[in-house]
């Protein structure tokens, strides 16, 4: 048995459960180098300690066939750091043989040091073109993804909507979307002993503004051009609520934006049988886009 360990980045709370290994006839797919696995972790991007990422690169990989998918903890923008990815990263990995994957800390948003929604979308950024910077020397194509959960869901698509039209597709797990709900923001998030409104505070680095919330949320930023979308969320998650998911789905179907929208009966995470259909059904969508 391998053990699965999904870590739910708003609340912070953690579900552990285990799963088979995966089936032998799976269809591998790989490039055509004769180049090893390769695993660097905590490479730097910057001078801050949390400027760092984890890259996963294949074996087999080359220039012409081999994507990159990055990957943003969530914590409400004021906690996580990349290690809660790890299974997760490994369960993709055992699943997509010919993905690169790189895992990536930003600086957590906080009042007294003046980082912000700027500041993380700037680390985001750097560990993007660093990445793409050094693809030859990595052997990647400059086909990327990009997902996240949570929080860091909401940074992976409003990044790829706003700043960066060169991200093929969007994974988007229980993200809110809608930054400026003001039912939302009123809303006291029990697992972390926080009100919603105390973390957008420090992330947006104002109080409630209708303009500055909106400017922030991924369902005010999608139009017809934008990427390609996958949305996971459980139906009674406390913590990001349910309508966000179901609003950008409706709004990305009426745009005409290719996306996938998929419900679950769960909170603010997923067991284990759940978290292994999610791999798949993202690594589905996500390969025609990347090729």
């Amino acid at each position: 048995m391998k053990c699965i360990k999904l870590f739910v980045v708003f609340s912070l709370l953690i579900t552990t459960s285990c799963v088979k290994d995966q089936p032998q006839n799976v269809v591998v797919e790989t490039g055509s180098s004769n180049l090893k696995e390769s695993v660097q972790f905590n490479v730097a991007y910057g001078p801050h300690i949390r400027q760092v990422y984890d890259i996963y690169l294949p074996s087999k990989r080359d220039t012409l066939s081999t994507p990159i998918v990055f990957i943003i903890h969530g914590g409400g923008w004021i906690a996580g750091q990349k290690e809660e990815n790890n299974d997760f990263v490994n369960l993709l990995r055992s699943k997509w043989h010919n993905v690169a994957i790189v895992n990536l800390n930003y600086r957590l948003a906080n009042d007294s040091n003046q980082i912000h929604h700027n500041e993380i979308i700037a680390d985001i950024d750097s560990v993007y073109h660093q990445v793409l910077r050094k693809s030859n020397d990595y052997f990647l194509s400059k086909k990327t993804g990009i997902l996240g959960a949570s929080a860091g869901s909401q940074l992976a698509m409003i990044y790829a909507l706003k700043y960066n039209s060169r991200i093929k597709c969007i994974g988007n797990i229980f993200g809110p979307s809608i930054l400026n709900d003001w039912q939302w923001y009123n809303t006291y998030n029990a697992p972390t002993g926080l009100y919603v409104r105390d973390a957008l505070k420090q992330y947006v680095g104002k109080a409630w503004d209708t303009t500055a919330y909106k400017a922030v949320s991924p369902f005010s930023n999608v139009n017809m051009g934008s990427q390609p979308m996958i949305i996971f969320h459980g139906n009674i998650d406390v913590s990001v609520p349910v309508y966000h998911s179901r609003m950008l789905s409706s709004k990305l179907k009426d745009l005409g934006v290719l996306s996938e929208y998929h419900e679950y009966v769960a909170g603010h995470s997923f067991d284990a049988k759940q978290t292994n259909e999610i791999a798949d059904l993202l690594i589905a969508f996500f390969k025609p886009q990347l090729k």
